[in-house]
């Protein structure tokens, strides 16, 4: 009984860790798309037009829309990079979780 105990909270515990990092790959996923679709919008953006940065509460107008594309373009290398290690993650929880069921078969 007390085998079978801990073997539930096991895979309650697995399932959970799963649930955390399902949530972090769909919030990645989302700033994702949004820095992407901000790149598109600045690179369609006509140069007589102002671009603003947020800034904490405050907007600044950006000069150098040069920099802002690379250092937008750097922060959505930063995710892709932080997504893939947690879809590796994701398949190794997925692999524990199913090497977990067949045990207590």
């Amino acid at each position: 009984m007390c085998v079978k105990m801990v073997e539930q909270e096991d895979i309650q515990a697995i399932v959970q860790e799963l649930q955390m990092v399902r949530s972090q790959i769909q919030s990645i996923l989302t700033q994702n798309n949004e820095i992407s679709l901000t790149i598109e919008a600045l690179s369609t953006q006509p140069a007589d037009k102002s671009v603003y940065r947020a800034l904490g509460g405050i907007l600044l107008e950006v000069e150098d829309r040069e920099s802002l594309a690379a250092d937008l373009e750097s922060s959505s290398a930063t995710l892709s990079g932080h997504l893939e290690r947690l879809n590796e993650r994701e398949a190794e929880i997925r692999a524990e979780y199913a090497r977990m069921a067949e045990s207590i078969e």
